[in-house]
């Protein structure tokens, strides 16, 4: 993908510099497969662009941590083809900002994957992340209701994705989480199509500074090709 391509994320987050504006706008002319993007990511970045502060009720962390029971880990990132050109944190962050903000602290109810009921291992790791002393949530509401959340734990060196009601990716398109390590934005997998899941993250959350999630037509690359539409910042 070439960079002119690449600022198709940006553009349709209106998170572009004058120049960068002028040089997709002359591109998107004639590029149909950038217009049929831009207008996908537009209408998924408005879904979610309303936010509404509310505090979650107490006992929805009994009702996450009742589900752990079920909960998956997401399969190991495949590596097949060359990265694209990274964006800086900086660029990512801003765009993140102009979609969505933190709005309370707490955990959100959500039913877990039901296809597959996973390894001891895997339900004693999230159910360490979700009562850790150290556990850090941060709650993300959209537009329509729609909730995520991330359970950081440090010391457990993991991190947890809880979604109610969150709407389908555009088609063809996956909801891809990562967390940021440093400068870079690492791959922490795919989401399911699902609006209602819980999610034991892939990597290291110990060190990571954030976590994102971008709408990628492939789930499987190596580095964001596209702004996030959500940021948890730790």
């Amino acid at each position: 993908m070439s960079d002119v391509h690449a600022l198709s994320g940006a553009y349709a987050l209106d998170a572009v510099t004058d120049i960068e504006r002028q040089q997709f706008e002359r591109h998107l002319a004639g590029c149909d497969i950038c217009t049929e993007e831009v207008a996908s990511l537009r209408e998924a970045a408005a879904e979610l662009s309303a936010l509404t502060v509310e505090e979650p009720p107490r006992e929805l962390r009994g009702s996450v941590l009742s589900a752990l029971s079920e909960v998956r880990q997401l399969p190991p990132v495949v590596r097949h083809r060359p990265a694209p050109a990274r964006r800086s944190p900086q660029r990512l962050l801003v765009a993140a900002a102009a979609a969505v903000v933190v709005v309370g602290v707490g955990v959100g109810v959500a039913r877990p994957w039901q296809d597959d009921p996973g390894s001891g291992q895997t339900v004693s790791v999230a159910d360490r992340v979700m009562r850790a002393a150290d556990a850090q949530r941060i709650t993300l509401e959209f537009e329509g209701g729609a909730k995520a959340t991330v359970v950081r734990s440090p010391s457990v060196g993991r991190a947890v994705l809880v979604t109610r009601d969150m709407p389908p990716p555009p088609k063809g398109h996956s909801y891809v989480v990562w967390l940021q390590q440093g400068d870079a934005m690492v791959n922490a997998g795919a989401m399911a199509q699902s609006p209602d899941q819980t999610v034991l993250l892939s990597g290291d959350a110990a060190t990571a500074s954030a976590a994102g999630v971008t709408v990628e037509s492939n789930p499987d690359v190596d580095e964001p090709t596209q702004d996030p539409i959500a940021l948890f910042e730790f």
